[in-house]
């Protein structure tokens, strides 16, 4: 079995999608304008290469799309403070469960 390791990164989204997005207004009822909308993820990538993997849209061998479309249409750049003291997790199962913290 492969030796996968798994990182949690943030990326900051526009201000828009709370506007412009219905799903992500829905997510957030808590959301005052203030503060930052972000978006957290998992990936066995480095976060950078996920993120410009999002923002192209890219698709899989089999042809599924790998990106949300949230941050296709609203990431702005990684906020590496948020997520830099996170050290790579062993298992997609405690990946998971960080993510939702």
């Amino acid at each position: 079995m492969p030796n996968y390791k798994y990182l949690i990164y943030v990326i900051e989204l526009s201000k828009k999608v709370y506007s412009e997005n219905r799903k992500f207004r829905e997510a957030n009822p808590q959301f005052n304008g203030v503060l930052e909308c972000l978006y957290v993820g998992m990936t066995s990538k480095e976060p950078k290469e996920r993120f410009e993997q999002h923002k192209k849209g890219t698709l899989s061998k089999k042809g599924h799309n790998l990106s949300s479309s949230i941050v296709h249409k609203y990431g702005l750049y990684l906020r590496g403070s948020l997520y830099n003291h996170i050290g790579p997790i062993s298992t997609k199962a405690e990946a998971l469960k960080m993510e939702k913290r």
